[in-house]
């Protein structure tokens, strides 16, 4: 189901083709949290230069991706997952899909090689709105909001596709934005 004004926990925002804000630009983010004081979400296709290794040098050869979960608190480390089986923590924030969970457990796990990158993603930053700045940035047409997507998309490291692959899953409506040059001044 598609909406422009009723983001919740576990939808998926998509930015619109022509947004220049460079922070949100062919941006997919992962909602984590949602309710009056605002919404919390992971851009799931920015990625940084960094792997988790290098910010958590314990971790010896974990070479996890790390992404760039938005602008806000960019000195803070966050996680969502599919493994809670394994872990046995974090908050399902849609089905399957868990935010957090206990980070000392993590680390042993990583440590092991219990944890496969097709389960988790490492964001550095989140991305962060106030509940009116969300719901007028969605009134201006900044937004697609969806709940139409596999979970596959939210843990793929093929970062440059999952932009076009969310575009076109939200339907012929949509599916011709996926085609649009990243600068509309190469059109």
């Amino acid at each position: 189901m598609l909406s422009r004004i009723a983001p919740s926990s576990g939808k998926l925002l998509i930015s619109e083709p022509f947004l220049m804000d460079p922070n949100f630009q062919r941006s997919v983010v992962l909602l984590t949290q949602h309710h009056e004081e605002g919404t919390i979400g992971f851009i799931l296709n920015h990625p940084s230069a960094l792997l988790l290794k290098d910010l958590i040098p314990e971790l010896g050869d974990s070479d996890f991706p790390v992404y760039i979960g938005g602008p806000v608190a960019t000195d803070t480390i966050h996680f969502i997952h599919r493994c809670y089986d394994k872990l046995n923590d974090g908050e399902e924030i849609a089905k399957g899909i868990y935010w957090g969970g206990n980070f000392e457990a993590l680390k042993v796990l990583i440590g092991t090689g219990s944890i496969d990158q097709s389960e988790i993603k490492f964001f550095i930053g989140y991305s962060g709105w106030s509940d009116q700045q969300l719901k007028n940035e969605l009134v201006e047409n900044t937004w697609i909001v969806s709940d139409q997507y596999h979970p596959d998309i939210v843990f793929s490291n093929d970062e440059g596709e999952v932009w076009r692959e969310v575009i076109v899953n939200l339907g012929p409506k949509y599916a011709h934005v996926s085609k649009f040059p990243s600068d509309p001044n190469l059109n």
